[in-house]
């Protein structure tokens, strides 16, 4: 069999451990043979590999991004795209795709396979760990530890300048990776887009921080909204899965509990920082898995799957059952987090 490898979304660290678990389980154990895609869907669209063998993925386990190449590439909305991608296979004597990508990637799979019959197995993968099927994904946990790690350098610039600070994390739709940051972090409020804040309660926790000598950091997620409903800054142009392109809430928020405090406020802005370099031990540990499990499925014909964490287990469920809702912080554990906010 030749099974046909594709990374498609963010780049996200633990991509290469998957990569070369799918490989060397595959090549060794099964004796199958492999194409790399280049550039998540746009490689199978537009007939764009690289060689994909043993010697390929050496040495690639502790690197973040992918030797693949990613691209938010959306083959279901190009002229002709499945019919493309059906062509471009069978030129290539691909018999079975192992897609790795998070909500968007994985919708493309599971549509290929269920309606158009291209065999196709799923690993999940975002930092945002938002896809519900799976307890994790791989890359939260490593966005999780850098995010961890900057607001605790922050908390040491703010209370040296006694002036607040806004750090904005990433989290379209679900505010994972502010939760667990700003909760291990001390953040005195965590703010995320499963419910919007009131501007006057943020400041009221920022005065009851000054009042204690110790300067307020404030966590908050890029999908996070007022109350209110005040227009926040965002980027109007949107990629090929519809999306805005979120930016600006951390300094909206900023410049509003400056006026409403008299206190300093500055921004951070995480961004990419929390997509690159080396994945975490726990990331490496889990994509390896995810990669090692994902050939089994191929090799056993169990195609229109996804392989998911559930406890310690992988397991494997529908690609239609893993990308048909996100998995959102449920409202009891963000009230956990409540306790220490101001």
């Amino acid at each position: 069999m030749r099974v046909g490898v594709l990374t498609g979304g963010g780049d996200c660290p633990g991509l290469n451990a998957v990569i070369r678990a799918v490989v060397r389980k595959g090549a060794q154990t099964y004796g199958h043979d492999f194409t790399g895609y280049r550039d998540g869907w746009r490689g199978p669209l537009e007939g764009r590999t690289v060689p994909l063998d043993v010697p390929a993925v050496r040495g690639i386990l502790p690197r973040g991004g992918t030797i693949l190449g990613s691209s938010r590439t959306n083959p279901l909305s190009a002229d002709g795209g499945v019919r493309r991608i059906k062509e471009n296979l069978a030129k290539d004597e691909v018999d079975a795709l192992v897609a790795i990508g998070g909500e968007d990637t994985l919708g493309v799979a599971a549509r290929l396979s269920d309606e158009y019959g291209i065999r196709c197995v799923g690993v999940p993968k975002t930092i945002d760990n938002d896809l519900s099927a799976t307890d994790y994904t791989f890359g939260f946990d490593t966005a999780v530890n850098i995010a961890t790690e900057a607001i605790d350098r922050l908390h040491t610039t703010a209370e040296s300048h006694m002036r607040a600070l806004v750090v904005e994390v990433m989290g379209r739709h679900a505010g994972w990776i502010a939760l667990h940051a700003g909760l291990a972090g001390g953040a005195n409020a965590i703010l995320i887009p499963e419910q919007r804040f009131d501007v006057d309660q943020v400041c009221a926790w920022v005065e009851s921080r000054f009042r204690t000598r110790y300067a307020p950091v404030v966590v908050v997620a890029e999908g996070a909204m007022p109350k209110d409903g005040e227009a926040v800054l965002k980027d109007d142009s949107r990629d090929s899965f519809g999306h805005v392109r979120l930016s600006g809430i951390g300094e909206w928020l900023a410049k509003r509990i400056e006026e409403r405090t008299g206190k300093e406020a500055r921004t951070t802005v995480l961004g990419h920082v929390q997509r690159g370099g080396t994945p975490s031990a726990f990331d490496r540990w889990l994509a390896t898995r995810f990669g090692l499990h994902a050939i089994d499925a191929v090799h056993e014909g169990d195609f229109g799957t996804m392989v998911a964490l559930r406890g310690t287990r992988i397991v494997r469920v529908p690609l239609t059952e893993a990308t048909a809702r996100l998995k959102t912080v449920d409202p009891a554990l963000y009230a956990e987090a409540g306790v220490f906010f101001g």
